[in-house]
């Protein structure tokens, strides 16, 4: 299928590249999961390799979410919640709650391996859990450095406001605010909020550009998309966005990355060499652990990596 019998009889706007609607995957426990990159339409947007939207799920009192220790390497992993709470830990020995509106900011690099879990308050009490993890390819040279985490609460991040437009600048720089994240590569991430009818102007300023919708229903050049779809647009020309309803999307996008990556599991790399060292490290146990977990994901089959090229 390609993706414009994807727009089921709508007109495609002139600015969109392609379509990616992913098809949503149950993980158990009824915790769903739309995996919008990598996408056999598009393997990578800017440095973003991966795009996950999580839920939302509605746990009932006892029951959350439990991602065993497992590894990375060559990339930074992004955790924005919407709702819900998640506990990370890592093997550098971080133990961070992340709430809606902060950044988890993880470089694996090197290699680090961490676990996701509901905590125990939370998991206690039961309720939603709903938000993005995204992961962002490291460039060549930065792929090998020290891994590192770091937080920023959500009053940290530059938020701007005005004409029915709400957008929080997660990590690099769009719309005038910059956000006091670290990033290797030049991108822009960005959740936006719209209010009816409000109009936004995505620049032409970064090579690749994508949207998530996430809530609410949206018009392009006269063109109405629904959540759960990424549309990723043509370079080169300003594109304005317009909300029918109230709506909620993620902007993504940067430069092109300096070449293609190769993807395995949890594994990012310029180099098949390296993901190969990567699996055996993590099967021999040469990871260095994460305190206060007994459990880990060990590795799963092995099937040739496949390169994820650009666009």
């Amino acid at each position: 299928m390609s993706w414009e019998e994807d727009l089921q009889g709508r007109e495609p706007p002139p600015s969109l590249e392609t379509l990616i609607v992913p098809r949503v995957r149950d993980l158990g426990d009824g915790f769903h999961v739309r995996r919008a990159l990598p996408s056999a339409r598009r393997r990578m947007v800017g440095p973003f390799i991966f795009l996950d939207q999580m839920g939302p799920a509605d746990f009932d009192p006892g029951r959350g979410l439990d991602v065993r220790p497992h590894p990375h390497i060559g990339l930074s992993t992004v955790t924005y919640l919407f709702q819900g709470e998640i506990l990370h830990r890592d093997s550098l020995g971080f133990v961070q709650p992340i709430r809606p509106g902060a950044v988890n900011w993880m470089t694996a690099g090197q290699g680090i391996a961490h676990s996701e879990r509901t905590g125990p308050d939370t998991r206690a009490a039961g309720g939603r859990l709903f938000g993005i993890q995204a992961w962002v390819a490291l460039p060549k040279q930065h792929e090998e450095v020290a891994p590192a985490f770091v937080h920023h609460p959500a009053d940290t991040l530059p938020v701007i406001d005005g004409e029915g437009v709400h957008l929080t600048v997660i990590a690099g720089q769009v719309h005038g605010g910059k956000s006091p994240v670290r990033a290797h590569s030049d991108l822009f991430y960005a959740d936006a909020k719209l209010e009816a009818g409000s109009r936004l102007k995505l620049s032409a300023e970064y090579e690749e550009r994508g949207l998530y919708l996430v809530e609410g229903t949206l018009e392009v050049e006269g063109t109405r998309f629904q959540p759960g779809e990424l549309l990723v647009f043509k370079p080169g020309s300003e594109i304005i966005l317009k909300a029918e309803s109230s709506a909620r999307m993620m902007l993504l996008g940067g430069e092109p990355m300096d070449g293609p990556r190769y993807l395995f599991w949890n594994f990012v790399s310029s180099s098949k060499e390296r993901l190969e060292a990567a699996k055996a490290d993590w099967k021999e146990g040469r990871f260095a652990p994460v305190p206060k977990e007994t459990e880990f994901i060990p590795l799963p089959p092995d099937d040739p990596p496949a390169p994820v090229r650009y666009p």
